[in-house]
C-alpha cells in the first residue's frame, strides 16, 4: 500500500511539473527586441497580447473561465486577418509597460487610454475608441460635485491612466481629498466593492467600466457618476516602439474592418451603439 500510495504521489508530482513546463513554453519567447518583429508573428502565426482580465466590458475572464469582452473579439478579429492567432495573456496592469519592454507581452490592448506619458514609453496605434475617467460615488454619499469631494477618501486603480492625472494635475482633485492622496488598488473591481461599503467615499475609474459593471450588478440607480476634471480620452493600443509594422497592420486592419461593418457589428454586441472614432472611420 505504502509503494502504491508513493508511487501514486510521484506520478501526480511528474504530472504538475509537465503541465506547469507547457504553460510556460506554450507562449512565444521573443529576442531581438531592439528590432521590427512583425515577420517573426507572422511566421510564427501567434502574437502575445497582455490585459487586465477584470476590465469589464474591454477584456475580462467571464464566469467559465473564457477570455471575453469588446478589445477580446476586436483584436482577435484583426490578427484573423493575418492569420495571426492571440494569446491572451492576464499581468497587473501596473507593470504592463515593463512587460511589453522585456518581450514577456508583444502588445497592450486593453481599454489602455493614450497618454503624453504612455507615449514616451511605447508605439500607439491610432485611438480607436473615446472613453473619459468618473468618480463613482454612492448616492447616499452626498456628493454632487467635485467640491464635494474635499476631505473625502477617493479610491484609483494603480497604474491606471486617471491615476496618472491625479498625480500630474494636483489642483484639479488631489489637493481637496484626504491626505492629498488616494488609495490604490489592484482592480476596479476591488474599489467598487470598497465603495459600496462605504470604506472609501468615491472610486476615479474609466466610465466604460463603471457604467457596464453597475448596469451587469443592476445597481446603476443607487449610484452617482460624475464627470472628473480630466476630461475625454482614447483608447488606443500600445507596442514597442520598435514594431513600426505591427502598429500600421492594426491601424489598416481597423479601418477594413470598419468599412466592411465589422467593426460595427463587435460595438453593437458590447455597447450597443458605434463607439468607432474618425481615424478608425476614415473620417
Amino acid at each position: 500500500m505504502k509503494k502504491l500510495v508513493t508511487c501514486f504521489t510521484l506520478c501526480l508530482v511528474c504530472f504538475i511539473l509537465a503541465a506547469c513546463g507547457k504553460k510556460e513554453q506554450s507562449l512565444p519567447k521573443r529576442s531581438h527586441l531592439n528590432q521590427d518583429l512583425w515577420q517573426t508573428y507572422v511566421k510564427e502565426k501567434r502574437i502575445v497580447i497582455g490585459f487586465d482580465n477584470t476590465f469589464v466590458p474591454m477584456g475580462f475572464e467571464d464566469d467559465k473561465g473564457k477570455n471575453t469582452g469588446f478589445d477580446i473579439d476586436l483584436a482577435n478579429r484583426v490578427f484573423a486577418t493575418y492569420g495571426i492567432t492571440v494569446d491572451w495573456q492576464p499581468i497587473n496592469w501596473d507593470l504592463k509597460e515593463t512587460e511589453l519592454e522585456q518581450g514577456k507581452i508583444d502588445l497592450i490592448w486593453n481599454g489602455y487610454s493614450e497618454t503624453p506619458e504612455r507615449a514616451q514609453k511605447v508605439r500607439f496605434t491610432l485611438p480607436y475608441m473615446k472613453n473619459e475617467q468618473v468618480l463613482v460615488t454612492k448616492k447616499s454619499a452626498g456628493i454632487k460635485t467635485l467640491a464635494d469631494m474635499t476631505g473625502k477618501t477617493l479610491g484609483v486603480q494603480s497604474g491606471s491612466s486617471g491615476y496618472g492625472d491625479f498625480l500630474s494635475q494636483p489642483k484639479r482633485l488631489k489637493d481637496k481629498v484626504k491626505d492629498k492622496d488616494a488609495i490604490q488598488y489592484g482592480t476596479f473591481t476591488e474599489g467598487l466593492i470598497d465603495v459600496k461599503y462605504g470604506r472609501i467615499d468615491a472610486l476615479l475609474m474609466d466610465k466604460v467600466y463603471a457604467d457596464y459593471y453597475l448596469n451587469q450588478e443592476g445597481v446603476l440607480s443607487q449610484y452617482r457618476l460624475l464627470s472628473s476634471p480630466y476630461g475625454m480620452e482614447s483608447f488606443a493600443v500600445g507596442a514597442r516602439k520598435t514594431d513600426q509594422t505591427l502598429v500600421q497592420k492594426i491601424n489598416q486592419a481597423l479601418k477594413e474592418l470598419y468599412a466592411k461593418g465589422e467593426f460595427q457589428r463587435i460595438s453593437q454586441k458590447w455597447f450597443g451603439e458605434d463607439v468607432a472614432t474618425p481615424q478608425v472611420k476614415g473620417e
